[in-house]
């Protein structure tokens, strides 16, 4: 399956990063986005990044132009038409997933190759809804998409194995250092890492220490780039909330059941980074 054109819904924080390391290696990237502010927002952090990137010398300016040259906004899903890959970067919600992939292939080829960034849906379900069980997968990136080196690629059941190896060689073609993951919530990472981060909460409940404490002892205690407490205000409360109780539905394993604390920080709106205010200011 060769791959030469990738389109990408969504022009978020992972929408976007995803359309830049695609057009940086590059693909002809068409990034869609039903409202035209997200749109121009997320380029525009594309632009800053990539900018930012030449400013440290980290990006040359050759780069940015042509990364630039090959990325293009638009709110049309038949500007998808011609893509070989379409990568979907929404919202995690099931059925705002299955109206989007609706939409794409009443414009794409036969062929085309749809996959998913969930970080907890089934993939085997999300394929079902399609016309293209066979040609469907998982892509899990990290976020900041352009620094983080891993990808997690998810086959469903009816995931075919020419689909299974295109991914993996996308995901290399990107830079990236591919795994595959189990369908099941939360896959590799979150699936060990969110656990950590809920016992963090509980154990902040329980007296264990400050929030700087707690935080200082897992970086300079076992080398972590993060602290728990920093980790969760970058991932966002509400994200972390989410996923846990996808989790726990799916196990039903104390584990993953989201504590007291996180539901109240999420319903009084402090979930993180991107509003300012979440464990920290």
């Amino acid at each position: 399956m060769s791959i030469q054109s990738v389109g990408v819904l969504g022009c978020g924080l992972m929408g976007a990063g995803i359309a830049q390391v695609c057009a940086q290696s590059g693909y002809r990237t068409v990034v869609r986005e039903v409202d035209q502010a997200v749109l121009d927002k997320g380029l525009g952090r594309v632009r800053r990044f990539l900018e930012e990137g030449v400013q440290k010398g980290k990006v040359t300016p050759e780069m940015r132009d042509s990364t630039l040259a090959n990325l293009s906004g638009t709110t049309a899903v038949d500007a998808l038409a011609g893509c070989d890959l379409v990568i979907e970067a929404i919202v995690e919600n099931l059925e705002a997933k299955r109206q989007a992939y609706a939409a794409v292939e009443g414009v794409v080829r036969d062929d085309t190759l749809i996959v998913s960034n969930t970080s907890s849906l089934c993939i085997t379900e999300l394929a079902a809804s399609t016309t293209r069980p066979d040609r469907f997968g998982g892509l899990h990136f990290f976020n900041p998409v352009p620094l983080m080196k891993l990808v997690e690629v998810i086959r469903g059941l009816s995931t075919t194995e020419p689909t299974y190896l295109a991914l993996i060689a996308f995901a290399q073609s990107l830079g990236k250092e591919p795994i595959t993951a189990p369908d099941r919530p939360g896959f590799i990472v979150n699936r060990l890492l969110v656990p950590y981060l809920l016992d963090a909460i509980r154990a902040y409940e329980n007296g264990l220490g400050t929030l700087d404490d707690i935080d200082k002892g897992m970086k300079l205690g076992c080398g972590y780039p993060m602290g728990p407490f920093t980790l969760l205000d970058f991932v966002g409360l509400d994200t972390t909330y989410y996923i846990a109780n996808i989790m726990f539905e799916e196990f039903r394993e104390p584990a993953y059941a989201p504590p007291p604390l996180l539901k109240r920080m999420v319903l009084a709106g402090r979930v993180g980074k991107k509003v300012g205010r979440g464990f920290y200011e």
